[in-house]
């Protein structure tokens, strides 16, 4: 089995803060998440996480013209340059500040950034100037009273406005032009939000924060700027050397030097005279919130943007509503409100057709086709962390559980939530799917564990207790036809049928909450077994004798148990760090793993204890083994996930899942800049004078905080963690999201049974010769998949079945592997499907293989079925025009049949009758295509 998992997708998030934007082509959406970058292809349906992680969350981001380019700042003023083509960071830049906006020129040459009253220009390191230098800073800007808020440029990339916190526009040029003078457009009544210039002019509306829009003309167009040629200084200052030496004395010399001076003066004064410089005058005023302001007093814009060619304005309000307008007549389209929340940015597409809104305050980030007044895309997060978490049968699905009470559906390869429900009250504590994937169950706080029916996506049964109970975890039996949960505050397991829907035991014993249980995955058994915090391990038999149970004592409280593939072992994760390793059957011990170094920790702010002594503290509060049995993934109360070997009790692998400082307990130290002479400043009370005040520290023993302070830190944790059935993925349930890992394909030298002989050139050698079992075996051997794949595709079709009857056992069970995950992208299906019987008729492959192979089929089938049903209806179309089209070809014949009292000889001087003649020819052609069809 190999480890080489890379970052590949995160669920459960889509939009944490900042701004959005568009692709050129306008089918895309890039989207901040936290310290990482999402792009949601609109267009197929698929989402994907860039493989780049900042040391903040971003905050904002911009896209150069030609769509290479994403320059990205996160809250702390660090900037990234990543290249879309190669998805790596390829050259970074330090600002020191917050920057509140940012935009690339049209011409990709500049990037201008907002940072307190300043604006900086930045050249852009590509090829757009020709070079690959780091960023140089080319001009800066700082003559401004508040800070800036919007930065706009004109199509010609000439000149550029900055709206700030003063109410005010200022406009800059980079270049030199004669008639142009840094100008201010002032009267606005509140802070600037947007500025819009209009296509290949320098008009120009301006956006407040109070919806005042402010509408300006410019005295100049674009191409009546005039450049300012560069002097050659060298050439003035021999000017001058030569204007000291006139002697002033004498009264000739003085008179022709004063007339000539004049003369300048008056030239110079005669070319300005001419010249026009550039001025504005405001043409009209409108309030935009009078729409809406009716409803709202306090209301506030929070965004806009604005569409040159199509003159369509969108604005976002503080109350959750956006307006569109048409900017001609500024006549308004359109209204909607989508959330209870403030819209944090709003922006249009190339084509000006979509417009995609992002929510901070509850994780939406919505795509709105305004024409026809439909949702193109439409997600949202979990309102806060996801507790916990499960794959389907097949890992096509993945479903999640939140602390706001919601259980969402995603599909893990398109990355996409499509369906949640909303029917739990409290936080949703655990979640498990039926072996058939027909149905989810899921346990909460509220004392309920219901079912959700996943075909027509309703809560069909719920399951209640005898006496309120808060439930703290749920599972399914391997038939699906008994539910378990256990109970939080009652010290006791309930069992119902899924069929009757009654409650058929209830298992009492445990001393402390039941935190984890687990049905074996075996069909024939009905072994349950639970841990919990009275330092127990119990095994059931649940639905023969429920009264009997075997008790393990445990050397610490458990905190999460597991059912090993087989049935045959179990794992529980303990209080003091600990995985221990049980065998059913006996109820014996077999193997223990101590994990605790291996977990790690980091220090919070608020610790007064390092980050070593803090990790004895720490244990594994999720475990799951792997699909062939051999492997747990442990992770819990840090930042790490782990890969333990079973049988020999060593650690494989360890995954750092982020490297985000705007958590808590990231780093093992304190950092530098908080110490003062008083200590550490996070440890200094703030209170007021009144009583009560504002305390800054938390109660001991509070894990989420204050949520209601200024500035809240999150501390970084992993709830929950699973394999999937297919072995090629595992997720994390974490502060951040759902965080998805996953087999790298890309390529990794690593031989099987290499022998000095066996190269790629001899491997193509030896098909050349039609030895196509030796050539297989051979790239088997050398493990290229793009070596195996080619050399799959060019054996015969006839000559496939000899081929899987001349390998061995051990390298059918690698070809099977290697074709089930080459389905997934393949468009060669009955190709490999012959390979696929061939092989299945010759061996029995591992039960993760079959999974995949599953997955890929049922993937292909769903979407060859989509295209098939689309041609059924096209087909039926066509066959009936022809029908149509049949008869009045028939029609035609038959008049044209009929006799017609016409003198042979002047046929051929009759144009009409000769126009007659062609049809006929045109009438058989019609005949013959439509026979052919």
């Amino acid at each position: 089995m190999r480890f080489n998992y890379k970052f590949s997708n995160v669920l459960g998030t889509v939009y944490r803060e900042g701004n959005l934007t568009f692709t050129p082509d306008g089918n895309s959406v890039i989207s901040p998440v936290g310290n990482r970058i999402s792009k949601f292809d609109l267009k197929n349906n698929t989402s994907f996480t860039l493989p780049v992680e900042s040391s903040h969350n971003y905050e904002q981001i911009a896209l150069s013209p030609d769509g290479n380019l994403l320059f990205a700042v996160n809250e702390v003023g660090e900037a990234d340059l990543i290249s879309l083509v190669s998805n790596r960071v390829i050259h970074k830049y330090r600002f020191n500040e917050r920057v509140l906006h940012l935009r690339f020129s049209p011409d990709g040459k500049h990037i201008a950034a907002c940072k307190l009253n300043k604006i900086f220009i930045l050249q852009t390191p590509g090829h757009f100037i020709g070079q690959f230098n780091q960023f140089a800073l080319e001009r800066v800007f700082s003559d401004i009273l508040g800070d800036t808020t919007y930065v706009a440029w004109t199509d010609d990339s000439s000149i550029l406005a900055v709206g700030s916190k003063d109410a005010t526009v200022r406009l800059y040029t980079i270049g030199n032009y004669s008639n142009f003078r840094p100008y201010s457009l002032t009267g606005h009544p509140d802070t600037i939000v947007g500025i819009f210039f209009e296509e290949n002019s320098l008009d120009l509306m301006v956006v407040a924060r109070n919806g005042h829009l402010s509408v300006w003309q410019c005295s100049l167009s674009l191409n009546q700027l005039t450049s300012v040629e560069s002097t050659n200084n060298k050439r003035l200052k021999l000017n001058d050397d030569e204007e000291d030496e006139i002697d002033l004395s004498k009264g000739e010399d003085r008179e022709r030097y004063i007339t000539n001076k004049e003369e300048e003066y008056n030239k110079k004064q005669k070319l300005l005279d001419s010249k026009k410089f550039l001025s504005y005058h405001k043409l009209s005023t409108h309030y935009l919130n009078d729409y809406i302001k009716d409803e709202h007093n306090n209301l506030k814009m929070t965004t806009a943007d604005y569409h040159k060619k199509v003159k369509i304005l969108v604005t976002g309000f503080s109350n959750g509503s956006f307006l569109i307008f048409e900017t001609v007549g500024k006549t308004l389209i359109h209204s909607l409100n989508i959330s209870d929340t403030s819209i944090s940015t709003i922006v249009l597409n190339n084509a000006g057709d979509w417009i995609a809104i992002g929510c901070k305050g509850h994780g939406q980030l919505l795509v709105w086709e305004w024409q026809s007044e439909t949702y193109v895309m439409k997600q949202q997060a979990h309102g806060s962390e996801v507790s916990c978490l499960t794959y389907s049968a097949d890992s096509v699905y993945i479903a999640t559980g939140g602390e706001d009470g919601k259980v969402k559906l995603w599909n893990n390869q398109s990355g996409f939530c499509f369906v949640t429900f909303l029917e739990h009250t409290s936080t949703v504590t655990g979640v498990a799917f039926a072996p058939n994937k027909k149905f989810i169950v899921s346990a909460s706080l509220d004392g309920t564990v219901r079912a959700f029916d996943l075909t027509r996506y309703r809560n069909f049964k719920t399951f209640v207790s005898p006496r309120p109970v808060q439930f703290s975890c749920v599972s399914i039996d391997s038939t699906g036809e008994f539910i378990a949960a256990g109970g939080q505050d009652v010290f006791e397991a309930y069992l119902w049928s899924m069929k009757i829907g009654k409650l058929l035991e209830v298992l009492s014993g445990h001393e402390g909450p039941i935190v984890s249980l687990a049905f074996s995955p075996i069909i024939s058994s009905t072994t349950l077994v639970t841990t919990s915090w009275d330092k127990t391990l119990r095994i059931w038999n649940a639905v023969e004798t429920a009264s009997d149970h075997e008790t393990i004592q445990l050397f610490a409280d458990g905190l999460c148990v597991a059912f090993r593939p087989d049935g045959k072992e179990v794992v529980v994760a303990t209080l003091d760090g600990q995985l221990l390793f049980f065998d059913v059957r006996t109820s014996t011990q077999v193997a223990s793993i101590e994990g605790r170094n291996d977990l790690g920790s980091g220090r919070k702010d608020t610790d007064l204890i390092t980050a070593k002594k803090n990790l004895q503290s720490k244990a594994f509060k999720s475990v799951c083994y792997s699909a062939d049995g051999q492997f747990v993934i442990a992770g819990g109360q840090s930042k790490n996930v782990c890969i333990y070997n079973v049988a020999e009790g060593i650690l494989l692998k360890k995954f750092e899942i982020t490297q985000n400082q705007s958590f808590d307990a990231v780093l093992d130290v304190v950092n530098r800049r908080k110490m003062t002479e008083f200590g550490n400043i996070d440890l200094i009370e703030e209170r007021e004078t009144r009583e009560g005040g504002n305390v800054k520290l938390k109660l001991p023993g509070v894990h989420k905080g204050d949520l209601a302070a200024r500035t809240f830190k999150p501390e970084v944790n992993v709830f929950d963690v699973k394999f999937s059935p297919t072995g090629l993925s595992w997720s994390a349930a974490t502060t951040e999201g759902v965080l998805v890992y996953s087999l790298n394909n890309g390529f990794i030298f690593d031989p099987f049974l290499l022998e000095l002989g066996i190269t790629t050139k001899t491997t193509r050698d030896t098909l050349l010769k039609k030895e196509y079992a030796s050539a297989l075996m051979m790239a088997l051997r050398l493990n290229e998949s793009n070596l195996i794949t080619e050399i799959l595709e060019s054996i015969p079709t006839k000559d496939i079945e000899l081929t899987v009857i001349s390998l061995p056992k051990m390298y059918i069970e690698k070809i099977t592997k290697h074709i089930a995950i080459l389905l997934g992208s393949t468009i060669h299906i009955e190709f490999y499907v012959q390979w696929i019987m061939f092989l299945l008729n010759s061996h029995q492959p591992h039960q993760t293989i079959i999974l995949t192979l599953y997955k890929n089929l049922s993937k292909k089938f769903m979407d060859l079925s989509k295209v098939c049903d689309y041609n059924k209806y096209t087909l039926a179309v066509i066959k009936r025009l022809a029908s149509l089209q049949t008869n009045e070809v028939k029609e035609e014949v038959k008049t044209e049949n009929e006799p017609m009292e016409i003198d042979e000889n002047q046929v051929c001087e009759n144009k009409e009758l000769e126009g007659i003649y062609t049809s006929k020819n045109n009438i058989k052609w019609k005949l013959a295509l439509l026979y052919c069809r």
